[in-house]
């Protein structure tokens, strides 16, 4: 895995989605970076961080694209459940379920976005 270099927009970017309570999107880091740098850049970062495993993406039910900071615990894995609320439209990893995907031996998995939608706790 290639490692690209620190830049004050990369630390910016990664600080913010660390200390998120949920995953965010471009829009929303657009906003909570304070003009650090413009959306380009955002996106940018957003791929090497992705590419260098410290962020993955989430696609919400809206079809949005929100970003969430990976934990690298001893039980790291992009593959877990996310939860959208309808509500606040927040969208949080919940790694404690992993879905079972049981194909038959033809296909190979690599990988799944698995979206649960509802009302989140602090909503209910």
């Amino acid at each position: 895995m290639k490692q690209f270099r620190n830049t004050t927009a990369k630390t910016t970017i990664l600080n913010v989605l660390k200390n998120a309570e949920a995953a965010l999107s471009h829009a929303e880091l657009l906003t909570l970076t304070n003009g650090v740098c413009d959306r380009v850049t955002i996106y940018r970062v957003l791929e090497r961080l992705v590419n260098e495993d410290n962020v993955h993406k989430v696609v919400t039910s809206d079809g949005i694209i929100k970003y969430a900071a990976c934990n690298h615990s001893a039980h790291h894995s992009h593959d877990h459940v996310h939860f959208n609320c309808e509500k606040c439209k927040t969208t949080t990893c919940i790694e404690m379920v992993l879905p079972v995907i049981q194909l038959s031996n033809d296909y190979t998995v690599k990988s799944f976005n698995f979206t649960v939608t509802g009302i989140c706790p602090k909503c209910n």
